[in-house]
Order: structure tokens, then C-alpha cells, then sequence
């Protein structure tokens, strides 16, 4: 029977590759986008905006930089259609814009498809009490993606109020603001805690 890993990659092959705007705290860029499904590796490049998503300009060889999907947190922005952001478990957070809504949901299913397979995979090699610790932080991650899709929704709310309230109102932005720091914070502490119980795990593994 294919896996689900399996069926997601066959369906957006070409999806697991490509052009996404990336945000930076100063700007957004076009970055090259590609995906090592088996070694759970997210890596980008310079490039060159072009008209064939297929022929990116990439400048140089070396990728500007590389995450490790296993213990991510993939979430669709609630603020449009086409954004998205990568949770890595080091604490380290991407936000991205596909193209078009379509582009995006490819992304997302392809990307959680491969933290879900690398995940399983160290499930399955661990003894129960480490076993109960992954499901742990599965249900952790899956309630920091309703959080950030929480956060995303009170944000617009208040970005679209109108008459007698205001968007700039001192109270309604430093909720605003309040609720991003925690959110964020969250997720840094969610990374690292993931990150000590590898470590953990590690640890315990035996030698030969």
C-alpha cells in the first residue's frame, strides 16, 4: 500500500520545488525552494525572479540556507491565501508566499507529509515512554498551528475594525503585538524543547 509520504511527493513532485517570496525582517525576496524528502531537508537559493518556474536563475551553488523539517510545524497564514510559515524544532521560524492558494496547499501537504514521515520513523525506534513523549509533542505542534492561525485571525480583525473603534488604538495594538511576542515565544519554547529530548534520546541510545 503507498504511504502517505509516498502519494504526497508522486502528486506534487513538482511542487517540492520552486520559487517562494521569503520574508525577512526588512523585505521579502524571490528564493529558489528545494526539498530532500528523504534526508527531511528544506533548502533555499538566491535566484534571479523568471518567467519559468522551472528554469530558476540561481546564483551560485551553495544554498543560502537549510532547515531540518523532522519536528516542524507547517501552518497556512489566516492573513491571505498564498503564505505560509515553516516552525522548525531549533526554534527557527520561515515565513513563505506560494504563488497562488493551490501552490501553497501543495507546499503545506508536501512539506507536513515529510515532518509526519520523519517523525513516525523516530517514533517507531523508540522505547514507550519516548514514544509517549513524540505523541506529546505531536499534539503540542497541532495546537500551536491553531494558535498562530488564532493569532493571524485576531490580527486582521483588528487591521479591519471600523468606526467607533480604531485599528490604532494604543489598548487594541498592544494586544495585537502581545499576542504575536506569545505566540512566537511559544513556539521558540516548543523547539527547544524538542530539541533537549533529542539530545535526551540521544544519550540513551546504546553503542557498540
Amino acid at each position: 500500500m503507498e504511504s502517505n509520504l509516498s502519494r504526497i511527493l508522486n502528486m506534487n513532485r513538482h511542487q517540492l520545488s520552486g520559487q517562494l517570496y521569503k520574508y525577512t525582517n526588512v523585505m521579502e525576496a524571490y528564493r529558489w525552494f528545494t526539498v530532500d524528502a528523504q534526508a527531511g531537508l528544506l533548502s533555499y537559493y538566491l535566484c534571479e525572479p523568471a518567467n519559468d518556474d522551472s528554469n530558476p536563475n540561481i546564483v551560485g551553488n551553495a544554498p543560502r540556507g537549510q532547515v531540518h523539517l523532522a519536528g516542524a510545524v507547517i501552518c497556512p497564514s489566516d492573513e491571505d491565501s498564498k503564505t505560509f510559515t515553516v516552525n522548525c524544532a531549533s526554534g527557527d521560524m520561515m515565513k513563505l508566499r506560494a504563488g497562488d492558494a493551490r501552490a501553497r496547499q501543495e507546499w503545506v501537504d508536501g512539506l507536513r507529509a515529510i515532518v509526519e514521515s520523519h517523525s513516525n520513523t523516530t517514533a517507531s525506534l523508540a522505547p514507550r515512554d519516548q514514544l509517549a513523549a513524540h505523541d506529546a509533542f505531536g499534539a503540542a505542534r497541532q495546537q500551536m498551528q491553531q494558535c498562530e492561525l488564532s493569532n493571524a485571525a485576531l490580527a486582521r480583525a483588528i487591521e479591519n475594525l471600523t468606526s467607533p473603534l480604531s485599528p490604532t488604538d494604543p489598548d487594541l495594538l498592544m494586544l495585537k503585538a502581545l499576542s504575536a511576542a506569545n505566540t512566537h515565544c511559544l513556539l521558540q519554547c516548543l523547539g527547544l524543547l524538542q530539541r533537549h529530548n533529542e539530545l535526551a534520546d540521544a544519550r540513551l541510545e546504546p553503542t557498540f
